[in-house]
């Protein structure tokens, strides 16, 4: 059955960020929510990002971030703001009864993101990170795959980079290098897709030790624009994590299993918004005179009318209309799966600072 107005999600957005521009568009696409507000810190920034954006006709302006808060309307925020100001944006919003998509990193450190969660706890309210990728049907067949023993086997290894090639313009103005502002750099811009890549495939189990990799690059403000890192569990399996400003674009899950294997270019966002390409192997070998591999690897293509954002939206906006129209209680999956997230990258971070050493996650 066909939302209508009454029973939409009415979404207030707090700030006016670039990466909001593409949620306010999954937001209009979605058919379960709507765009009710948006506040920045000046009106007249608000009604331009407003009109850039074609929100529609009934959407309110707003020259503060208090004032979408404070809007009895709003069911819940999309917070885009930098990661420093999320403790604070994302708890008032909570206090104030509005359902959280929160952008990522959640936080700087797990501490700040575990008062967040706490907010919203308390006060019953839905909290969900914007990692896109999660909520693409091709996610659910990757998995589907990782997870079949006679296909894939057990996990043994997991690569996972996210780089791209900032301007100089960006590598000095841009927010992500700002250590008022987002003090993770590429650790948490990047990394994190990587980090919850690795988790993933690994059903969720953090590793029992992270060691950061040599060669971590900062800026002249100490901000991280480039690092790597070694996650190893208990049983052997290993992971690699790799996070960038300073390379080409890439965005590569290379996962081995004991009697297959899975890859993908493409894994935060498609080469094509309507459609995801993977490829598995299962038990490869090679051809009489190894000249090749026999068999090949097959592609699988995952159509999609829907893109992940999209997905994403919709499903925030279903798990609040459950809690706000029918009682139900919050999706604590969400919020479980961020924590663990974070806890990556703090670890991560932990080690660079201690010049390589490992730190431990048991």
């Amino acid at each position: 059955m066909a939302e209508t107005p009454t029973t939409q999600i009415k979404f207030g957005i707090l700030g006016c960020a670039e990466i909001a521009r593409k949620l306010s568009r999954a937001i209009s696409l979605s058919p379960n929510a709507t765009i009710h507000a948006i506040g920045s810190r000046s009106l007249e920034k608000a009604a331009k990002f407003a009109a850039t954006n074609n929100f529609p006709p009934h959407a309110k302006i707003y020259g503060t971030y208090d004032a979408v808060l404070d809007d009895p309307e709003v069911d819940a925020v999309y917070i885009p703001l930098p990661t420093s100001l999320h403790i604070k944006w994302a708890v008032l919003a909570a206090q104030k009864k509005k359902h959280v998509l929160l952008e990522k990193p959640v936080a700087l450190n797990v501490g700040e993101f575990d008062r967040i969660l706490e907010a919203c706890e308390v006060n019953g309210v839905q909290l969900m990170d914007s990692t896109m990728w999660m909520h693409h049907p091709r996610t659910v067949k990757m998995k589907e795959f990782l997870s079949d023993k006679s296909k894939f086997g057990e996990i043994r290894s997991i690569y996972a980079t996210f780089t791209f090639a900032a301007d100089q313009d960006f590598l000095e103005n841009d927010i992500r290098v700002k250590p008022d502002l987002d003090a993770l750099g590429a650790l948490g811009d990047a990394g994190w897709y990587c980090a919850r890549a690795i988790l993933w495939a690994n059903d969720f189990n953090l590793p029992k030790s992270v060691t950061a990799l040599p060669g971590t690059i900062f800026n002249k403000a100490g901000v991280i624009i480039s690092c790597g890192a070694f996650l190893r569990w208990d049983d052997g399996r290993v992971a690699t994590l790799h996070c960038s400003f300073l390379a080409n674009l890439t965005m590569s899950i290379v996962a081995s299993g004991t009697k297959g294997s899975l890859h993908l270019n493409d894994f935060v966002i498609p080469f094509e918004e309507k459609q995801g390409t993977f490829t598995t192997a299962t038990e490869s070998g090679f051809t009489e005179f190894v000249t090749g591999w026999n068999p090949l690897p097959s592609q699988h293509t995952v159509m999609t009318d829907i893109a992940q954002e999209v997905r994403m939206v919709t499903e925030f906006a279903r798990l609040v209309k459950s809690v706000k129209h029918d009682g139900a209680a919050v999706e604590k999956l969400w919020p479980t799966l961020s924590r663990k997230t974070q806890l990556v990258l703090d670890a991560v971070k932990t080690s660079i600072e201690k010049g390589g050493e490992s730190v431990s996650l048991s």
